[in-house]
């Protein structure tokens, strides 16, 4: 498990905000753009949109994404979870979590990545960026 507070000379530490961490979390993953979501999809990407209700139902949808909010992320995308979701069906699936605007989704994948999920990643700029990019939305 990763450590959340900065190494300092002493032993100690001061822990990280939210920003520091964030960067950190970034420097692991290797985000996509809109455009190179849809193409992932395409190729069989699983897309994963962890926005709560009142946001989808605001902005709608992502045709064919996968819908499960961020505090059940883990249980649901875990290929050996009991509470597994039909898709998640081995740790080599490519999955791209989508968030808003593309910071909770950074986090989420750090942890994918924690349960083995190394292509997970997840979309800069998140639903808002893929509909400005002119991707397809439903609802």
């Amino acid at each position: 498990m990763s450590d959340v507070r900065e190494s300092t000379p002493g032993g100690g530490g001061k822990p990280l905000g939210i920003d520091e961490l964030l960067e950190r979390v970034r420097t692991k993953i290797d985000r996509i753009g809109p455009r190179q979501a849809a193409a992932a999809a395409a190729d069989g990407a699983l897309l994963v949109d962890i926005r709560y209700a009142a946001l989808r139902e605001k902005d709608g949808v992502i045709p064919g994404a996968l819908i499960i909010e961020r505090n059940e992320l883990e249980w649901r995308l875990d290929p050996r979870g009991s509470h597994r979701a039909a898709e998640a069906v081995s740790h080599d699936l490519q999955v791209v979590v989508v968030c808003n605007e593309g910071y909770a989704s950074s986090l989420a994948v750090e942890s994918l990545h924690r349960l083995g999920l190394h292509r997970a990643t997840d979309l800069i700029g998140g639903f808002q960026a893929w509909r400005a990019a002119g991707l397809p939305v439903e609802g």
